[in-house]
């Protein structure tokens, strides 16, 4: 039965799910397509991340999940429930499942988590703190006497924690990640440029564009939205200080809320992470320049996990090995606790 345990990251931008030895078997957009007409869900994950923007009007392209958390309670079962289908050739065993939550996730939002798994056909939920799967995900030994410090960078949540003994010793969760920094892209051309972009287009100059250590206005790329003044479409042309412009001020906000939780931190962990150096995982860890400019701005070496995106995932699926040892941050939820 091992082999039907899934792990899910449920990301805000991207959902990664493991299942047994076979590691990581999905990555699609926590995207769902629902007719408004027929009031079905059409698909999941890449194709109706394709849709976005491109709908009709009874047709919806939907995140249901916004800030790490849930905002549609039932969109999230159906994406859920579709995934898992997808991943278990529509088998009728039913898995374990591990989520991987947030470190300041409310009890209700754990609720909604919970209820989203049970009713996607599990017959038992686990939860895990995101910057413990991290950890585990990187190939750290997070049981020992030893200070390490997480930075995970999603599309909806910043998750910055000190970890050791298998436990959360500090920890700090900020709503501003990939997804506000697409957002105040698309603000910046609006205000500066006075055109409209997509948050597609403004994800791809996120990706193309971002340069936090050396910036240069002579490194550019074309975008194309619609005028604000004339209402036609256009085409524009702008350089990685435009995208070092509009994203500097969230960047900061996630090294203030580091410096944070190192502030909180024991004395003599602090020494062991200035030994161990900041792990950087997520989608935001690939964003250019940033582990050095966290480096010189924190004073503390930083470094970018090895396949930081799929990182939590993989942590979350290794977890079911360490059930008796995973103290804090991890927890068996009853079923009948939320029936």
């Amino acid at each position: 039965m091992a082999n039907m345990d899934i792990g899910i990251d449920l990301g805000t931008a991207n959902i990664v799910m493991t299942m047994g030895r076979k590691g990581v078997i999905l990555t699609e957009p926590s995207v769902v397509a629902f007719n408004k007409k027929t009031k079905r869900v059409l698909t999941v994950g890449n194709d109706a991340y394709k849709m976005i923007g491109r709908t009709p009007e009874y047709i919806v392209a939907i995140r249901p999940l916004a800030d790490g958390i849930i905002s549609d309670e039932e969109m999230t079962q159906c994406m859920i429930r579709e995934f898992i289908l997808k991943v278990s050739g529509r088998q009728l065993v039913k898995p374990r499942i591990i989520i991987c939550v947030p470190s300041l996730i409310t009890e209700v939002e754990n609720r909604a988590v919970v209820e989203a798994a049970l009713s996607a056909g599990s017959r038992k939920v686990y939860l895990i703190k995101e910057p413990i799967a991290a950890l585990i995900g990187a190939g750290i030994k997070i049981s020992k006497a030893r200070g390490n410090m997480v930075v995970d960078i999603g599309g909806g949540t910043v998750d910055v924690a000190v970890i050791s003994l298998s436990g959360i010793v500090t920890s700090n969760s900020l709503k501003v990640a990939g997804n506000k920094i697409d957002q105040a892209i698309i603000k910046y051309i609006t205000s500066k440029y006075k055109v409209l972009i997509g948050e597609k287009t403004a994800e791809l100059a996120k990706k193309e564009l971002t340069n936090l250590e050396n910036p240069h206005p002579q490194n550019t790329t074309i975008i194309k939205g619609r005028s604000l003044i004339s209402g036609m479409p256009v085409q524009l042309e702008i350089s990685e200080v435009d995208v070092y412009n509009a994203i500097e001020e969230t960047i900061f906000s996630i090294i203030d809320a580091i410096k944070s939780v190192l502030e909180e931190t024991p004395p003599e962990l602090i020494g062991d992470i200035y030994d161990n150096g900041i792990i950087l995982t997520g989608g935001g860890a690939l964003l250019g320049g940033l582990p050095k400019l966290m480096s010189r701005e924190l004073g503390v070496r930083t470094i970018v996990a090895d396949d930081p995106i799929t990182c939590v995932a993989k942590g979350t699926g290794m977890a079911f090995r360490s059930l008796d040892s995973l103290l804090d941050g991890f927890e068996y939820v009853s079923q009948y606790k939320y029936r």
